[in-house]
């Protein structure tokens, strides 16, 4: 089985990415901050014209929040809601089973347990941290299909009923921090801010790939249309804790940020953002409406192309990718509404043209052309062993001039610190 390679680049980097892997290691991401009680709530789909002729499926959804996040959580029941009437009019009549504020330990292996129990057809997980439980319950209930959205352990294993979806969100990421640095690239030509003091403020959840890779793709967008822009990133260890997130985003606008974007769950830094009189990007959701003179755009996965894809597969019995993953060419990921009150001139122009390169693959993210590390081109991803030689089985995602971001997976792997971003810390990793 080949290596995964998010494990390969972060010996390279000596990043602390143990947690990462999703081969039965410590739980990852923030259930602790989320009361650990699931509740059960039954969405049925309407039939539609298709009357009693419909296609029953039963899903299963865990998730570590619930929709009044307003972000990550919220996002999915989108998707969820958004599958279920596709599906109604192609005559599949969708049963959702929900469970709520589930915390990435065991009331998680419960949870699979409690919705294979009860019928389910498919059970999706929401969360990093799911998937070592969800493998837990998968090899008890062959007839099932299980998900584990954004993880990387199901794809290589042995169980055929296992699944790992993503998307490749850091197109959307990179879209956004173009829309930023034409709006950084505007204040140093209104003479709003001097050159050196276009720097973006990040809140990240952990110092996992999967962050650093929408930090670095973001970063890189907003550099390819203001060269002056620097970056300072501040872990919060947790997917979702809305006053950590908030307090995150006042002390970088304090340390001089006047722009702000996140990967975390909630809205708080959109508002921190706006009390502090600075600028915004979000994720997963549309936030102008709670920052409307802070927040300039977002992106977000629409997991209703995946989960109409999963879920019609099932219903015709049909087997599905054991390992998924779509970018703007697909649909997975798109942008929320530009706030043009707000917005650099000509943004809606300039971010039409950059998503239509990254649909054709003209334009590649991570193109090793326009960052360095310590200095030098990156010229290879393969891993070293302690004697100084490379891995025997690794991929080697640098070629064609760009490395190759969820090219060999659907989970991010680029695990590489770049020069031009400074990591306040790093403990959460």
């Amino acid at each position: 089985m080949k290596k995964f390679l998010a494990l390969l680049l972060s010996a390279i980097m000596c990043l602390s990415l143990a947690a990462c892997g999703g081969n039965g290691g410590d739980s990852q991401s923030g259930g602790d901050q989320k009361t650990p009680e699931t509740q059960t709530g039954g969405d049925t789909g309407d039939t539609g014209s298709t009357g009693g002729s419909a296609t029953k499926v039963k899903v299963g959804l865990i998730c570590i929040g619930d929709e009044n996040d307003q972000g990550y959580t919220y996002n999915f029941i989108r998707g969820k809601d958004a599958a279920t009437e596709a599906l109604s009019a192609k005559g599949i009549d969708v049963e959702w089973v929900v469970k709520w504020n589930v915390a990435e330990n065991d009331g998680c292996t419960d949870a699979n347990i409690e919705l294979a129990e009860e019928g389910c057809d498919l059970i999706i997980n929401n969360s990093f941290g799911f998937e070592q439980f969800m493998l837990k319950v998968a090899p008890d209930y062959e007839d099932i299909e299980f998900v584990a959205c954004t993880n990387q352990a199901s794809w290589g294993d042995d169980l055929p009923n296992t699944h790992n979806a993503f998307a490749n969100i850091y197109e959307g990421r990179y879209v956004a921090g173009v829309a930023a640095g034409l709006k950084l690239q505007e204040m140093i030509d209104n003479g709003e801010i001097t050159a050196d003091q276009a720097v973006i403020g990040y809140v990240g959840a952990f110092s996992f790939a999967e962050v650093i890779s929408g930090f670095t793709s973001y970063f890189l967008g907003a550099r390819s249309v203001c060269p002056s822009v620097t970056m300072k990133v501040q872990f919060v260890g947790s997917w979702s804790d809305a006053t950590a997130e908030g307090n995150a985003a006042s002390a970088l606008a304090d340390k001089g940020c006047v722009m702000i974007s996140q990967h975390s769950d909630n809205t708080t830094p959109a508002t921190t953002a706006e009390s502090k009189g600075v600028f915004h990007t979000g994720y997963n959701n549309d936030m102008t409406g709670v920052a409307p003179k802070a927040s300039i755009i977002g992106t977000r996965i629409d997991w209703s192309v995946y989960f109409e894809y999963i879920i019609e597969a099932v219903a015709n019995g049909e087997e599905f990718d054991q390992d998924w993953c779509g970018g703007f060419d697909k649909g997975a990921v798109v942008m929320t509404p530009l706030n043009e009150a707000i917005a650099a001139k000509g943004t809606a122009e300039k971010l039409e043209e950059v998503e239509n390169k990254l649909r054709s693959g003209e334009l590649q993210v991570f193109d090793t052309s326009t960052f360095t590390i310590g200095g030098e081109t990156l010229t290879t991803a393969l891993a070293l062993d302690t004697d100084g030689d490379f891995v025997p089985d690794s991929e080697e995602a640098v070629f064609d001039g760009a490395f190759h971001e969820s090219y060999f997976q659907s989970a991010p792997y680029f695990a590489l610190s770049i020069d031009g971003i400074e990591w306040l810390n790093s403990e959460f990793g």
